[in-house]
């Protein structure tokens, strides 16, 4: 157990890990408003959600694209973390498959604007896609790859392919109330059930 130095200040260990455990749930925060609100909601409202004055917010973030970069990273772990624990805790690998796109619908959905966000740094922009794209499509892939060994999906979806397509299914919900790309992006995991025998 980590016991006070002679000065009687903690150890910088449970400092680290203070400020760690206040960074996410900093994080956790935004992310919710992001999700109802986009990238461009006022600090203050993060600020309220996560119990914090605005000053702590730009202590940690000192700029919105500081944020809205932590954020999109954060949601990358949690999306990344979440599909071993969703095949180990469903009912079936469709189930879990489904609950992961569920996830990934919040997190494009976070990640709206997040271009224009960043529009003064193409080169983090392209950066975090890399890391997008090297966290999620295995996860993905493992998620496919065991729905079809347990005969739930057709072979042959691509990890890739499907994410751009959950992804395309989700343009335009900002801007047209009367659209629910959840849906459609149901009728699509339906669609990669196996075909009927004859």
């Amino acid at each position: 157990m980590p016991t006070e130095d002679p000065a009687g200040k903690p150890p910088a260990r449970s400092l680290r890990a203070d400020a760690r455990r206040n960074q996410e749930t900093l994080l956790a925060a935004a992310a919710r408003v992001f999700v109802t609100s986009g990238v461009d909601a006022p600090i203050r409202q993060i600020a309220a959600e996560a119990g914090v004055g605005t000053g702590t917010i730009y202590r940690h973030f000192p700029t919105r694209a500081d944020l809205v970069t932590a954020v999109y990273r954060h949601q990358i772990e949690a999306c990344a973390q979440a599909g071993p624990s969703l095949l180990a805790e469903s009912d079936s690998p469709f189930e879990a498959l489904h609950r992961w796109i569920d996830l990934f619908v919040d997190f494009l959905v976070t990640k709206h604007g997040l271009a224009d966000a960043l529009q003064s740094d193409s080169d983090r922009f392209a950066a975090l896609h890399t890391y997008f794209l090297d966290r999620l499509v295995p996860v993905c892939g493992d998620l496919l790859d065991a729905a079809v060994g347990a005969g739930a999906i057709r072979p042959g979806v691509q990890p890739y392919e499907l994410m751009r397509g959950v992804g395309n299914l989700c343009i335009g919900r900002d801007s047209d109330p009367r659209y629910d790309p959840r849906r459609l992006i149901a009728l699509l995991l339906q669609g990669l059930r196996p075909l009927p025998q004859a």
